[in-house]
C-alpha cells in the first residue's frame, strides 16, 4: 500500500518556547504521569537510556511525540514480545511514546489518550523505520 503525499502526515518539531504547552494539550489533566511515563519506558527499552534533553514533535493528524535529543541509533529490547534490535532515536521516541500511551489509557481509561495513541501509530506506519517500531510494539 502506497500513501500519497496528500495522505502522509508530517512531523513538526515545536520551538523551545513552545514547549511548556505541549504536554498539557495533548494529555490534559494526565501530562505529568504522561510525560513520567515516557522516560520510564526509555529505560525499560534501552539498557543504555540515562536521561537528556527530549524534542517534541505535533502531528498533522492532531497528534504528537517526544524524541530524545542526543542519541544517535540505540538497541532497544523488549522481553515481552521478544524485539531486539537498533533503530534511530526519532523511531526510538515513537515506540517509547506509544509505549506511554498505551500504558495511560490502561490507567486511566481517557478516550483522549486512546485517540493520541491512534494518530501515533497511524504516523508510525508512515515513518522511514515503520517496520521496526511496528515489531518493537507488537
Amino acid at each position: 500500500m502506497t500513501t500519497s503525499d496528500q495522505d502522509r502526515i508530517s512531523s513538526s518539531v515545536v520551538p523551545d518556547e513552545l514547549r511548556l504547552n505541549v504536554l498539557p494539550n495533548f494529555l490534559g489533566c494526565h501530562y505529568l504521569k504522561g510525560e513520567s511515563l515516557v522516560y520510564d519506558w526509555a529505560g525499560r527499552l534501552c539498557t543504555a537510556y540515562r536521561g537528556g534533553y527530549w524534542h517534541f514533535f505535533t502531528l498533522s493528524n492532531g497528534g504528537f511525540y517526544m524524541a530524545p535529543a542526543e542519541l544517535g541509533r540505540v538497541a532497544v529490547r523488549w522481553h515481552l514480545n521478544g524485539y531486539s534490535d537498533m533503530m534511530g532515536a526519532d523511531a526510538f521516541g515513537v515506540v517509547v511514546t506509544l509505549f506511554a500511551l498505551c500504558h495511560l489509557a490502561e490507567q486511566t481509561l481517557d478516550d483522549t489518550i486512546i485517540g493520541r495513541y491512534h494518530q501515533l501509530r497511524e504516523f508510525a506506519c508512515q515513518h522511514v523505520e515503520a517496520a521496526n517500531i511496528l515489531r518493537a510494539i507488537d
